[in-house]
């Protein structure tokens, strides 16, 4: 039987997605605590994030600088999105 020592750590997170994420952890059957020791060994095993992670390019970049100084935005309609 392994033993692990256990620690409490205080981390600030994005309220909505904490939520949306509990609602699935109570599914499976997981705590919060449970959610994050399992990412956490996984990190450890893999010795990298458990998912891809990509540095956007630079077009990215620049939608994102532009959407944060409010340039370059076109207002459209759920409809359009759909077609």
């Amino acid at each position: 039987m392994i033993v692990s020592t256990k620690e409490t750590t205080s981390i600030r997170l994005d309220v909505d997605a904490k939520n949306k994420a509990n609602i699935i952890f109570k599914k499976l059957g997981l705590t919060m605590g449970d959610a994050v020791n399992l990412f956490l060994h996984q990190v450890s095993l893999r010795e990298a994030i458990p998912f891809e992670l990509k540095v956007p390019n630079n077009k990215t970049k620049q939608v994102f600088d532009d959407i944060l100084a409010g340039q370059n935005i076109e207002e459209f309609s759920i409809d359009e999105l759909k077609r």
